[in-house]
């Protein structure tokens, strides 16, 4: 992983890439961090240097908390995940892992939406796909809350689209 890029090596690992979701909607300290998570202080305060070391988020505010100070950090908007080309099976590696994780924690007898799709389209169709892809993604992550906060529900989106080389007579579908 020496050459990969540090922003795909702060991805690498799930429990990080659920940190940044929850700091999506509005800063949280490591504390808060550790018990949404349920580890410990100490590891949500590793894990949150290595997003600030790669550029993912940032300290969004600091204020005295029981005789100390607290440290509240948040998601920097905008960084450009889909334009990852090199390290791209590394991110996927990372979302398989949280989407295992997210699909065990299912909420039984609810509707969802499963696409799995290697499709040949004109380039309009996938260009015009990809936009609406992204909108979705940007209004989800607009209405996005606080955990727990009142009236919300806790929902789950892994997506990862982009076009891909043809396969080849000896290319293995494992």
């Amino acid at each position: 992983m020496t050459g990969t890029d540090p922003v795909l090596r702060a991805l690498a690992h799930p429990l990080r890439l659920r940190m940044l979701n929850l700091m999506w909607p509005g800063p949280m300290s490591a504390a808060e961090l550790a018990r949404e998570l349920d580890i410990s202080h100490a590891l949500s305060s590793q894990h949150l240097r290595r997003l600030a070391a790669a550029g993912l988020v940032e300290l969004a505010e600091e204020r005295a908390r029981r005789g100390g100070r607290e440290r509240r950090y948040r998601t920097i908007r905008g960084t450009p995940l889909s334009d990852q080309h090199e390290g791209t099976a590394l991110l996927a590696e990372a979302m398989a892992r949280t989407l295992a994780d997210r699909a065990a924690r299912r909420t039984p007898d609810t509707e969802g939406v499963t696409v799995d799709a290697e499709l040949w389209v004109d380039p309009q169709t996938w260009n015009t796909a990809r936009l609406r892809l992204a909108e979705l993604a940007a209004d989800l992550h607009t209405a996005a809350q606080p955990p727990h906060a009142t009236g919300t529900i806790p929902i789950a989106v892994t997506m990862l689209a982009f076009p891909v080389q043809p396969p080849t007579a000896h290319t293995d579908t494992r």
